[in-house]
């Protein structure tokens, strides 16, 4: 009898080694399963309004990455400030100075968006934008997704004011800009 049982006891052994290394491997397994996004290309452009004059500036200097899991897409986006580039020298320092771009150097935006496979549709993102030493957060704001292939294409409008971000209208020839400053965006990911 002792004997059936130091047999029994041996192949179990086996059994528990293949049960741990199991359990071991889970946390791997599981993290191998989450998708990752990489951003190609961009172009985020602001669009400033002056009773005098319209200014845009524009970067495609944007890096971002996203990470999927279990239906749900986690996106950090980040731009510096100093890329912006309206076609005026002196206008692109003012700006640096009035949005503390020195002490500040990166605009950051943080979202989360399920998962979708369709080729083509609207999507509604809470963002989460970090800029000039202040958060501001955006509910709902649509974009337009457009997938070709293994390529996902958004684009939409995000609709900052300066007063979101605790930034004092800058003044031309004594008359302040609009307190609007509309971001559009145009973004390229790819699935990593």
């Amino acid at each position: 009898m002792n004997g059936k049982f130091m047999n029994a006891n041996r192949s179990a052994k086996p059994l528990a080694c293949i049960f741990a290394l199991l359990l071991l491997m889970l946390p791997q397994c599981a993290y191998a399963a989450d998708e990752e996004w990489v951003l190609d290309q961009s172009t985020l452009t602001y669009h400033v309004s002056h009773p005098l004059h319209q200014t845009e500036g524009v970067s495609h200097a944007t890096r971002g990455k996203g990470v999927c899991h279990e239906g749900q897409c986690d996106f950090l986006i980040a731009v510096p400030v100093k890329s912006f580039d309206s076609g005026d020298s002196n206008r692109d320092l003012h700006m640096l100075q009035v949005t503390k771009g020195a002490e500040f150097p990166m605009v950051t935006v943080r979202t989360r968006l399920p998962e979708s496979d369709s080729k083509s549709a609207t999507i509604y993102a809470d963002l989460e934008i970090q800029f000039a030493g202040q958060t501001a957060h955006y509910k709902q704001v649509p974009f337009q997704l457009t997938v070709e292939g293994s390529k996902s294409k958004i684009t939409g409008t995000i609709p900052a004011t300066l007063s979101d971000f605790k930034i004092e209208p800058p003044t031309l020839l004594t008359l302040p800009v609009k307190n609007e400053l509309p971001i559009r965006v145009e973004m390229t990911w790819h699935r990593q």
